[in-house]
């Protein structure tokens, strides 16, 4: 394959998928470096072919550019996908805010008593004998 057929088939791979200045970047990029091999002294089908498929470099190219516009856009979280869901606006009013801080206590006080009744359950039946010999004991030393 020439230069020429490999520049061809990679815009043709990668337009559509990049706007149009970051393409011609790329061309831009391998048409310097097959011609900067070849000054060298190496053969340009040797230098294409060791390059591989355009298709191949298309997808990497066109995989990397979508991840980076995405972490862009997460970082400076300017995009509308950050305050939308599925075109909703999410917009918590006064009164949700008090009914899901009232629902956080509720399930705090909730879990306190569960967690309380737990330990009671299971020193009840250790308690409980010590705590009716420690009442006779007392109604007894009292009668003395």
């Amino acid at each position: 394959m020439t230069k020429f057929e490999f520049l061809e088939r990679l815009q043709k791979e990668l337009e559509g998928g990049m706007r149009t200045g970051a393409v011609q970047e790329q061309l831009d990029y391998y048409r310097r470096y097959i011609e900067d091999e070849v000054r060298s002294g190496r053969d340009e089908t040797e230098v294409v072919s060791e390059l591989g498929d355009p298709w191949a470099i298309a997808k990497t190219i066109l995989d990397t550019s979508e991840n980076e516009d995405f972490a862009k856009e997460n970082l400076t979280g300017r995009t509308e996908q950050n305050s939308r869901t599925n075109g909703r606006v999410f917009n918590l009013s006064g009164k949700w805010v008090v009914i899901l801080l009232l629902l956080g206590v509720l399930g705090i006080l909730m879990l306190s008593v569960a967690v309380i009744g737990g330990i009671i359950r299971l020193l009840a039946p250790i308690l409980l004998p010590i705590l009716v010999i420690v009442f006779v004991i007392r109604v007894l030393n009292k009668r003395r």
